[in-house]
């Protein structure tokens, strides 16, 4: 039997089992993705899925698709009717959910799965944003038999709920969730800063309003007691941890030598984590052919990002967002736009610098670590969503090793997807337009492409969560808001 038809079964099998799903928006033909190049289709693999977040190739044509809010893993299968094989209690509140999945790397020899998932208190699905504990985000082992996935292990244990007694305000967004085993074996994890305003977003006061406050006098960074704004367990959030398979700290980290010589959970964290100084992202991935790994950063109003993840790296956040040269940009709209608080009272934008270099001069240090721009950004929030590399060159040549980004609003071109071509060190974004040649687009409002014309792949996907290569070199996309997963390939 032909890919072709295989896929076509796929999509059809899952159309017709619609009740696994009880999806709400399923996807009409007339309106459905589009892409630039009239070289390459779109068709659907599966419709009819709850919020899918996800997936991963188990077989050639045998997927695992995550379900946000179900907290479902759906196996969708040519020679079976797509049917869950583990169903979780998640809290999905905003974002949190059932979000990340990652195979090790000698599956199916070695048959782990590893999930990243927010844990319900109800014993159930909930919604409810106190529904889940306060290390309620999880990275857990689970083990494929075949049929179902079965509980192993759990790796770490990561904040969740937000309930600031300082604004008043309970959220249960920047969770971040994605997972991916680098080239390295090794498990990288991101999470969001779950509104955190202390040592990893680069406040050595915590939320204090001076700079170089005395280290024995922090302030506390919320309610919770123990060593906030230091990154005990309670707030270590905006990094990449980088951690052994089974959720050990490996020794060659950048930190381990600095956490080893800090007592407690602050210094065991530190020696966990690969960067800091993040905001949020959902979309993370190592370059097939280059090694490194790329991330993409979402902004409150102003300037979204596309990072190269080095070892050590501090990305700014909360004192840089952009290029450190535009940081007098990024203080204009925050402090004159939206709701003008970075989605906290506790420290406002009116305390960002003027100045490139002071902002860089309160950045919080650790040994061996290094700040460093972003490899391309948005001058206006844009809302990038799932990141992922083309695999060889089933789609063309010329696509060959080409970075897509996904859209995490369907606002823009009802869902965007751009493409990047990364030089030959894979180190930077090659660009055509010459208005990019600062690598930063000069857009004019949020939610708006302007200077991002000659990036633009594909539109109307909606909010993409996911983007991979699949086995057969074609490339799959995982629509959250069309449930729907799509497969792009060469007409």
């Amino acid at each position: 039997m032909s890919r072709h038809s295989l896929f076509s079964r796929i999509a059809i099998a899952a159309a017709v089992a619609g009740g696994l799903s009880g999806a709400q928006n399923p996807v009409q033909a007339q309106s459905g993705p589009s892409l630039v190049d009239q070289n390459l289709q779109v068709r659907v693999v599966a419709s009819g899925l709850l919020q899918p977040t996800t997936l991963a190739f188990i077989g050639a044509s045998d997927l695992l698709v995550l379900e946000k809010a179900s907290g479902r893993v759906i196996r969708i299968s040519p020679s079976l009717p797509p049917q869950p094989v583990l169903d979780l209690a998640v809290n999905s509140a905003s974002e949190r959910g059932l979000l990340g999945i990652a195979l090790h790397p000698n599956f199916p020899a070695t048959p782990h799965v590893f999930l990243y998932w927010t844990e319900s208190t109800t014993l159930s699905d909930s919604t409810v944003l106190s529904d889940t504990p306060l290390l309620g985000n999880r990275v857990d082992r689970y083990v494929w038999n075949g049929s179902s996935l079965v509980f192993a292990a759990n790796l770490i244990r990561l904040r969740a709920i937000q309930q600031d007694v300082t604004n008043g305000v309970e959220r249960g967004n920047h969770d971040g969730g994605v997972i991916r085993v680098g080239p390295d074996g090794k498990l990288y994890v991101f999470v969001g800063d779950l509104g955190r305003r202390g040592h990893m977003q680069n406040l050595r006061c915590g939320p204090a309003t001076i700079f170089n406050c005395p280290p024995n006098t922090p302030t506390p960074d919320d309610q919770f007691p123990d060593f906030g704004p230091a990154p005990d367990d309670e707030h270590l959030s905006g990094v990449v941890l980088r951690l052994n398979l089974d959720g050990t700290a490996p020794s060659d980290n950048p930190f381990f030598a600095a956490g080893a010589s800090i007592p407690g959970e602050v210094g065991a964290n530190i020696q966990k984590v690969f960067s800091y100084g993040h905001r949020n992202s959902f979309g993370m991935a190592f370059d097939p052919e280059g090694g490194g790994l790329w991330l993409q950063e979402n902004g409150d109003d102003s300037f979204s990002e596309l990072n190269l993840v080095t070892r050590g790296m501090n990305g700014g956040w909360v004192q840089i967002m952009g290029p450190a040269s535009r940081l007098a940009q990024f203080r204009e709209i925050e402090t004159t736009f939206g709701a003008q608080n970075l989605q906290q009272l506790r420290w406002a934008p009116t305390n960002i610098a003027t100045l490139p270099g002071e902002a860089l001069s309160r950045l919080f240090t650790l040994p061996n670590s290094h700040y460093e721009d972003p490899a391309f950004s948005w001058k206006w929030e844009v809302a990038p969503g799932g990141i992922g590399f083309v695999r060889g060159r089933a789609l063309g040549p010329q696509y060959d090793g080409d970075l897509v980004v996904g859209a995490g609003t369907p606002i823009l071109e009802g869902g965007y997807l751009f493409r990047f071509n990364l030089t030959g060190n894979r180190r930077k974004v090659g660009v055509d337009d010459p208005r990019l040649d600062d690598r930063v687009a000069d857009n004019l409002a949020k939610h708006e492409i302007t200077e991002s014309e000659s990036l633009l792949f594909g539109r109307n996907f909606g909010v993409t969560t996911d983007v991979q290569t699949g086995p057969n070199g074609n490339l799959f996309v995982v629509s959250l808001t069309n449930g729907a997963i799509y497969e792009i390939s060469r007409r």
